[in-house]
């Protein structure tokens, strides 16, 4: 059973700690991007050292005191809010942000939870190495909670999620006890693996302070592409034949529907569209390719022959660094211009690829069922991860949908589940989705991971209510 955050706890905080470390919490803690939920007011740490990370958690376990991992706040699934239960401690690790070391012929660096994710990446660039975790909230997103979610982003195709960007952890656990795990090895095979375990959690099993992340070589030469597809089935017969053509050069190949480009005309007009008529469907492929390789012309290539083929009927290959800009600006400004739409229901779902058009094509129906809506189709085809949006049709708004928004979460859910696909691809489970993983999740994996829960952290004190319902 958890307790309030009380006096006493807070002057045990403050006796062990430096002065600077508890505070009162600010409104913008308590806020998270789709304004689903309200956090608490309460008490607030802003721990500098991984010892203080421990001596914090160390006596919030004594206490019963729950604690709230907080990173860059842009998770999408309530994760790093508590609305409701005991007032817990929040814990902003935005105070451990440094880099720590740089390891260029090894292709690693270590950074602590709190550093900036576009810090990261500038920091590979200036050794001449790429981190290629890329996602529309790069710049405030931290790497603790990139990690803690096991965050996708565009360039999964390539270089995989979060998790496979990842050597090694140091944590503070429930107990208080620091693992140190920080490992720059490819290889360890001492045991059960403590980093995949913690990778994904949520914050729910520990909480990360530092990561050893891998690096990659920059690519010599990058090009990308908008081609107009006949359809999801054509788009992914392209994307067979450009992994036949050009292999693990791929970086990302991005599925859009026309409904995120009127979106973009018509909520953030200042963004350039590549197109003056907007395609029923399009895509848009990145590819990285070693020195003496062209992508311009592995582009043209592919391009000619998906016209040759009829999956393709126009294309768009960027001829600048300023236009592959404009060509990203595009894809990443389409999350925002949804938040200003306003979604009846929004769903991070995947299923396999060869299923994608079967499922765009049975979740329509499921929704024209249910009355005229828009939907916004878009996400990372190369890895069946789709981010399938249901917005109010024109001259309407969200709230007028409310009597339909848990029947929209739950057709577009069933179908998945009834494909063999998940509930959540990339956003992670949180406090949104704690009910669709005990409806679809698999019962001995549940058990395994409530099992998991009560032995590391028995007091329950780690984010309380997230991915494993109270």
């Amino acid at each position: 059973m958890l307790n309030d955050v009380s006096d006493d706890f807070e002057a045990a905080l403050r006796a062990a700690l430096p002065s600077d470390v508890i505070k009162e919490i600010e409104p913008r803690y308590l806020e998270e991007p789709r304004g689903r939920y309200a956090g608490q007011t309460t008490l607030m740490a802003v721990p500098q050292t991984v010892e203080q990370v421990a001596t914090i958690v160390r006596l919030a376990n004594q206490a019963g005191i729950g604690i709230v991992p907080y990173g860059g706040g842009t998770g999408l699934v309530g994760g790093q809010v508590a609305p409701n239960g005991p007032r817990p401690l929040i814990l902003s690790l935005e105070r451990m942000n440094a880099i720590r070391s740089v390891h260029p012929s090894e292709n690693v660096l270590v950074a602590e939870a709190g550093a900036i994710l576009a810090n990261i990446q500038t920091a590979a660039a200036d050794v001449d190495r790429l981190f290629p975790l890329s996602l529309a909230s790069e710049g405030t997103a931290q790497i603790g909670g990139n990690l803690a979610t096991n965050a996708g982003g565009v360039n999964v195709l390539r270089y995989g999620n979060t998790r496979d960007l990842c050597l090694g952890l140091e944590a503070v656990l429930p107990d208080g006890s620091i693992w140190n795990g920080l490992s720059r090895l490819r290889k360890d095979n001492t045991g059960y693996d403590l980093r995949n375990l913690l990778i994904g959690s949520e914050g729910s099993l520990g909480i990360i302070t530092a990561a050893s992340l891998k690096l990659s070589p920059r690519p010599a030469a990058e090009g990308t592409a908008f081609l107009v597809v006949e359809d999801p089935q054509a788009a992914i017969s392209l994307l067979a034949e450009a992994r036949s053509q050009l292999g693990d050069s791929i970086s990302a190949f991005e599925l859009i529907h026309r409904q995120g480009l009127e979106f973009l005309r018509d909520y953030l007009p200042s963004v350039r569209l590549p197109f003056e008529q907007d395609p029923e469907w399009c895509v848009l492929i990145e590819v990285g390719l070693a020195r003496g390789l062209d992508p311009q012309d592995a582009l043209e290539t592919l391009f000619e022959t998906g016209l040759e083929q009829g999956w393709v009927s126009d294309g768009l290959i960027a001829q600048s660094v300023g236009q592959r800009q404009e060509f990203w600006s595009v894809r990443e400004h389409i999350p925002e211009a949804n938040r200003l739409v306003g979604s009846v229901s929004s769903h991070d779902i995947s299923v396999p690829i060869s299923l994608v058009p079967e499922f765009i094509t049975r979740a329509g129906e499921v929704i024209s069922n249910l009355g005229p809506m828009l939907v916004n189709c878009f996400g990372h085809l190369g890895d069946g991860n789709l981010h399938y949006n249901v917005f109010p049709e024109t001259g309407k708004t969200r709230s007028d949908y409310l009597d339909v928004r848990d029947l929209v979460k739950v057709g577009v859910h069933d179908l998945v589940d009834e494909l063999g696909g998940s509930i959540s691809a990339e956003h992670g489970i949180g406090r949104l989705k704690t009910a669709d993983l005990e409806k679809y999740g698999d019962p001995a994996k549940l058990a395994a991971m409530r099992a998991i829960k009560a032995a590391l952290d028995p007091n329950g004190i780690m984010n309380p209510g997230v991915v494993l319902a109270l």
